[in-house]
């Protein structure tokens, strides 16, 4: 289905410069309503298990869209459905503001989920419960949860009656999960006027940090710069393994090296903010700033190791391994993903500097294939988004904002890289621990508490109506 045909198909909202204005402009919603209606929208969306397994036919983001366009109806918006592939569907809505020369701002939440392990799970992990305050579901906070408030506040500002001066976009977008071809990557690349906007909030902000309860948002993340190991042995019969040249125990060692190694370290502005922010003794705060002494103090972290060491290195993870074929053949020929990330202001010879270094004179064995770069991105902290982002977090939370370096991917980077400022947005209750949010992330028993939700609801709604009006 076209563009088009998709959009004359599933378009039932009427266009209009403007939105309708009521007599009398209705009250801020309470967090009660905010967080209950996207409670209801959350778990809609995680029943429809829209997977994305990296193949063209996964996803089925197209039932996502259907339940965000449910979700807005009635309303005069300006509303586009976008599918550059069968049920890779996304939707963008537009409220117009009364001045076009005002801030614009987008509100971009992905609709796509990874798969999951269901084995591994408490409770089913697309039965979207609600079970003593928490959600439970694929999905919940990485990001239907946050994609569910985007939609609330969008209905609850069209509806209120009051005029912003800056338009507001929602894009509920697909396939974020495998690097947003068939969404964000698309949409900026063919229809860029539907989200051609001045700042953007999309996910991983508003995560509690330190005894005084400070709140992260992501300002940046780093690039990536994916490469594969082609390994070559040589084949022989599997009863006579001394003396053979088997491309899996070459593999294992080109793997071994690759992960002992230790790279640069780079002390960031981000990574230092984000220190001192921490409940630390005076020795670890020096260690964890020492680019010398640094590894050797993670482990005082406990949880936040990882993020600590992928915030300040570049990072090599193998991810895929592929050899043999048969019980009593020794492979002549082994495969190696890596997932590579890397900090800004590295390029790609870097990346080829360090994988050179760690494989020493495995060289001769493996090739380094692939040049893909994505650079790394980041937005200023000083700009008006930012601020109300600020002021919302110190209003209902009351706390202050650390901006940190996201580690992972998100559509962000495709805003940022033209010159849009985007921000991980998000405000989750005090309950949270840093570590524990982010082993759901992509793990089992993924869930979000109403809390949270109605938190990140009721601030997101404070930003739109500052920044806009």
């Amino acid at each position: 289905m076209t563009v088009a045909a998709a959009r004359a198909a599933e378009l039932r909202t009427r266009p209009s410069a403007a939105p309708r204005v009521l007599a009398d402009p209705a009250p801020a919603p309470s967090r009660t309503g905010l967080a209950g209606r996207t409670t209801e929208l959350l778990q809609a969306m995680i029943r429809n298990a829209c997977v994305n397994d990296g193949t063209v036919g996964s996803g089925h983001e197209a039932r996502n869209a259907r339940a965000v366009a449910d979700a807005l109806d009635g309303l005069d918006l300006e509303v586009e459905w976008v599918e550059p592939r069968p049920g890779r569907t996304s939707l963008v809505a537009r409220l117009r503001g009364t001045d076009p020369e005002a801030p614009s701002l987008a509100l971009v939440g992905h609709t796509d989920v990874v798969p999951v392990e269901p084995e591994g799970w408490t409770r089913d992990p697309f039965g979207g419960e609600l079970v003593d305050g928490w959600v439970w579901g694929r999905g919940a906070i990485d990001m239907l949860g946050l994609t569910s408030a985007f939609t609330v506040v969008m209905r609850a500002v069209a509806e209120s009656g009051r005029r912003l001066r800056g338009d507001l976009v929602l894009a509920a977008v697909a396939d974020e999960e495998h690097g947003s071809t068939w969404g964000v990557d698309w949409i900026t690349q063919h229809r860029y006027d539907l989200v051609d906007v001045d700042a953007v909030l999309t996910e991983s902000g508003g995560v509690p940090v330190g005894s005084r309860g400070s709140r992260t948002i992501a300002v940046g993340e780093k690039g990536g710069a994916g490469r594969r190991l082609r390994v070559v042995g040589r084949p022989g019969h599997g009863s006579g393994p001394y003396g053979s040249l088997n491309a899996i125990v070459l593999a294992a060692e080109a793997v071994r090296r690759i992960t002992a190694h230790r790279g640069p370290v780079v002390i960031g502005d981000l990574w230092r903010r984000y220190v001192d922010a921490l409940d630390l003794a005076p020795d670890v705060r020096a260690a964890l700033l020492d680019p010398a002494r640094i590894d050797d103090a993670l482990p005082e972290l406990g949880a936040l190791a990882s993020v600590a060491h992928a915030t300040t290195h570049t990072t090599v993870a193998p991810t895929v391994l592929h050899a043999g074929s048969k019980p009593n053949v020794i492979p002549g020929l082994a495969e190696v993903t890596l997932d590579i990330r890397v900090l800004p202001g590295a390029t790609p010879q870097d990346v080829a500097d360090l994988l050179d270094d760690a494989l020493g004179d495995l060289r001769e064995h493996v090739h380094v294939e692939g040049d893909w770069f994505g650079e790394a991105s980041q937005s200023p902290t000083d700009g008006a988004a930012y601020a109300a982002i600020e002021r919302a977090v110190r209003a209902h939370a009351g706390a202050d904002v650390v901006p940190v370096l996201g580690t992972g991917g998100t559509d962000g980077r495709f805003f940022r890289r033209r010159g849009v400022p985007a921000y991980g947005f998000g405000l989750l209750s005090e309950q949270w621990d840093p570590g524990v949010f982010r082993s759901l992330f992509h793990g089992n028993d993924e869930r979000v508490d109403v809390e949270s939700l109605g938190l990140t609801a009721t601030a997101l709604h404070d930003v739109v109506t500052s920044y806009l009006g």
